[in-house]
């Protein structure tokens, strides 16, 4: 029965690791490593953890912290702009709208913006409500300096990320409308559901062709969804980190993500994820849980 906590726990483990990293590829690989580590505990070792859930979130999250530092480097020398791997989830996700918020690319990307101990400590006390003792365990600080860290995560966060949440049925119709726009070449349609102040952000990685920088106004990037370049293939509709949202296909396979993040009725920023290592988990459904 080695095996048994950590399969009960494997979902979280891999939702608190993607919050985390944002990144499902980092994600399954620190799991593993946590899997790893449990089973390389002797029988006595185990026996004596008396909360195996708190046990593995502190090994998770240290093995995060570990690999956020290193990403930090590497995500500096990206090129273009960098944003998270796209989450394939159930509409369910979208039920716990507070989950849904957090797992969000605007909230992620907000994240990417905090020290790598912040986002650990945003990430476990927002999002899972772990407890601050539990919290300094893993991150090595005390729950009074932990409580400090958590507020002023939060304030970040919450002054940097969208203010109003549209509804999921909202939600739902409005990417509707876009998709249908995206596949008529509609532009007028585009400008009906595009805010005046739209952005578009893409990430191609430097390995397929994308713009370096952010699109900004209604105009251009109406006109960039609906040139020729970017309408070979099929538009379809997806559910990404909990949100509705449209895959773009060639021949079948993933050729980009459309995420759009919408505020009072109307898309205010599109992210466009192009980067092909980021599109190979479109098929299958991410494990998400807290």
């Amino acid at each position: 029965m080695i095996e048994a906590p950590f399969r009960a726990h494997h979902s979280l483990l891999f939702t608190v690791a993607y919050e985390m990293l944002g990144s499902a590829t980092d994600a399954e690989d620190v799991v593993h490593e946590t899997r790893l580590r449990w089973a390389e505990l002797d029988s006595a070792a185990r026996e004596s953890v008396e909360d195996p859930r708190a046990y593995l979130l502190r090994t998770v999250t240290r093995a995060c912290l570990d690999r956020l530092r290193a990403l930090t480097r590497r995500r500096r020398d990206y090129v273009g702009t960098w944003l998270p791997e796209p989450l394939l989830t159930s509409p369910d996700v979208a039920e716990d709208s507070e989950l849904a918020e957090n797992m969000s690319f605007a909230t992620l990307t907000v994240l990417e913006s905090l020290h790598p101990t912040e986002r650990a400590v945003f990430v476990l006390r927002e999002v899972f409500r772990t407890p601050y003792d539990e919290i300094a365990a893993a991150v090595d600080r005390t729950p009074a300096a932990v409580r400090q860290i958590a507020r002023r995560a939060r304030d970040h966060v919450d002054a940097r990320r969208p203010r109003t949440r549209a509804s999921r049925a909202e939600q739902q119709a409005l990417v509707e409308r876009f998709l249908t726009a995206l596949r008529d070449g509609d532009l007028w349609a585009l400008l009906d559901v595009l805010a005046p102040e739209v952005v578009a952000v893409a990430d191609g990685g430097g390995i397929v062709t994308a713009f370096h920088h952010p699109i900004e106004g209604v105009g251009l990037v109406a006109r960039l969804l609906v040139r020729p370049a970017d309408r070979n293939g099929t538009f379809e509709p997806v559910w990404l980190n909990g949100a509705p949202a449209v895959r773009h296909n060639l021949d079948g396979v993933p050729h980009g993500a459309l995420v759009p993040d919408i505020e009072d009725g109307r898309i205010t920023r599109i992210y466009a994820v192009r980067n092909p290592h980021k599109l190979s988990r479109l098929d299958e459904e991410a494990p998400i849980s807290r």
